[in-house]
């Protein structure tokens, strides 16, 4: 399986991210896609750079006005005088005006941001640039020749809404994808979520459009982050309605029970005929993540991976979350080995 992957995604290296109440090195970091590069090189997959794609994809479904905002906040932060890594401490909330966007760039985070663990610092937009790059890449090797193909993006997507970032995401890099996938020709896209974290950004762009099915599995948001979207009740509205698949699970729910809901999100996949898959590989459903709560084993990894291939369609996996202990380069590798093993079987 060919692998795209940024060398430019290494840029963004933050050091400030708040968790527990206190600034920690952040869980996201550049460590992760060398455990994941190690384990891919050691397996024999080719890794190949994208080309630049530039920001006409990523404007296709994220707010200009956010976009620019993305490319100039650092330098207009370290223009106002601040010493520190750019994170907000204010937001539109309920009791205050939500329409008016600040003219101070602390305002403009606050407006631009879902959550305050996610600093910008300089090479964020240059790294996030690289990240939908590596998706774009991916996804276009699918379209172009029906095999199966991994976007190793760093930073990760799913977060990030029409005009919001944080959860470690700044565009969203499966939305960038599923759209250019329509751009040419597909007539529906199906993005299937495996993180364990809900994929709120996914679900917003969407959420009212019936030629993209979205379908996500994930710890559920009543005790988990990003704890406002990701219910079972969400099911798209308008034109979307039933194109909106939500996995509620609870933390510590067992392998045996996480396989047997997807199996219904792959149902829905097929009833809705969907011809191009494209999966949000969060490995951080591993029982050993330092910021997650299911129970995945490395042979489990596989088992997804040979169940993803049965589905049957052309498939881009994308890196989302799994964060820097040993085993996340191990488990990328077993679902995209466990893939192609069926894919390769099948042919």
């Amino acid at each position: 399986m060919l692998t795209f992957f940024s060398e430019d995604s290494r840029l963004r290296q933050a050091r400030t991210e708040l968790h527990d109440g206190a600034l920690v090195s952040p869980f996201e970091c550049p460590e992760r896609v060398d455990l994941v590069l190690e384990q891919l090189r050691q397996a024999g997959f080719e890794v190949r750079a994208p080309d630049a794609y530039g920001l006409e994809p990523v404007c296709a479904v994220h707010d200009a006005s956010y976009v620019s905002f993305l490319k100039t906040c650092w330098q207009a932060w370290q223009a106002a005088g601040h010493s520190g890594e750019a994170i907000p401490n204010i937001w539109p909330a309920r009791t205050l005006r939500q329409d008016k966007i600040p003219h101070s760039v602390s305002g403009q985070l606050g407006y631009y941001a879902l959550a305050a663990e996610t600093s910008i610092c300089e090479g964020t937009f240059e790294a996030a640039m690289a990240s939908k790059d590596a998706a774009l890449g991916a996804v276009e090797h699918t379209l172009a020749t029906g095999e199966p193909s991994f976007g190793l993006c760093r930073p990760p997507g799913h977060h990030a809404a029409f005009d919001q970032f944080g959860g470690y995401c700044f565009f969203n890099n499966a939305a960038i994808a599923a759209q250019h996938a329509l751009d040419a020709g597909r007539r529906r896209v199906a993005v299937l979520d495996v993180d364990f974290h809900h994929g709120n950004g996914t679900q917003q762009i969407f959420y009212a459009r019936n030629d993209v099915l979205f379908a996500s599995l994930h710890g559920d948001p009543d005790v988990t982050f990003p704890y406002y979207l990701g219910y079972a009740d969400e099911t798209g509205t308008g034109e979307g309605q039933g194109f909106n698949l939500n996995y509620p699970m609870a933390p510590g729910t067992s392998v045996a029970t996480w396989m047997q809901t997807l199996e219904q999100a792959l149902i829905a996949i097929k009833t809705h005929e969907c011809e191009l898959l494209i999966v949000s590989l969060g490995v951080d459903i591993f029982e050993g993540d330092p910021i997650s709560a299911f129970t995945f084993k490395r042979d489990d990894f596989i088992a997804l991976g040979k169940r993803l291939a049965e589905a049957g369609l052309p498939t881009t996996f994308l890196m989302e979350g799994g964060y820097a202990v040993e085993e996340i380069g191990v488990n990328v590798v077993n679902v995209l080995q466990g893939f192609e093993q069926i894919n390769s079987r099948d042919r």
